[in-house]
């Protein structure tokens, strides 16, 4: 067997660093989470905000270690709430997304998860996962965190939280760690 790789991720969110663990294991890459308070910029791009997490985190532990930056992006709301998601859901909420849509026919949207890595705090690798779908017309189901009782993945009926073996197996935050789960496995090979 393949021996594993410890990495940290950098994030106060308990339900984050359990839907990596439980992929990564999968992969032979082990995922601690680092409980520090992780500095955050404002930018329309998530990009940009894992990336300076990501160096932002790795100056205080000094290990290998994945910021992470997601959001929920509605095209009838020109994008928003993006990357002002967690935000959004703490002063707005569910609720406050279905009010915003209240007459509004077209609900497509797309969850984005954007993975920073470093092991050096200079050079940051970027993975991106991206899961299309609607907003739902009401709040269903109590599993998962954030907006995702008001997120249905395209294909599916069920919302994110109605249905947490789909959102594992196909969420954006899982996207992005197969990603770097095959960059990572890729570099290791080539080391």
């Amino acid at each position: 067997m393949a021996s594993k790789k410890e990495i940290w991720f950098a994030t106060s969110n308990a339900h984050k660093v359990m839907e990596a663990q439980a992929y990564l294991k999968t992969v032979n890459i082990v995922i601690h989470q680092a409980k520090i308070d992780v500095k955050e910029i404002q930018s329309p791009f998530l990009e940009e905000i894992a990336t300076f997490k990501a160096k932002y985190a790795f100056e205080r532990t000094k290990k290998p270690i994945i910021a992470e930056d997601a959001g929920l992006f509605i095209e009838a709301l020109n994008g928003f709430p993006g990357p002002y998601s967690s935000y959004v859901y703490k002063t707005l909420g569910c609720e406050g997304i279905l009010k915003l849509l209240t007459g509004i026919e077209e609900r497509k949207a797309f969850f984005k998860a954007v993975i920073a890595y470093t092991e050096d705090g200079d050079d940051v690798k970027i993975f991106v996962g991206k899961v299309d779908g609607k907003i739902s017309r009401k709040i269903r189901g109590t599993m998962g965190f954030g907006f995702d009782p008001i997120f249905i993945p395209h294909g599916f009926s069920k919302t994110f939280a109605q249905d947490s073996v789909t959102k594992d197996a196909i969420s954006h935050r899982r996207r992005a760690f197969e990603a770097f789960a095959t960059w990572f496995h890729d570099q290791m090979g080539h080391v």
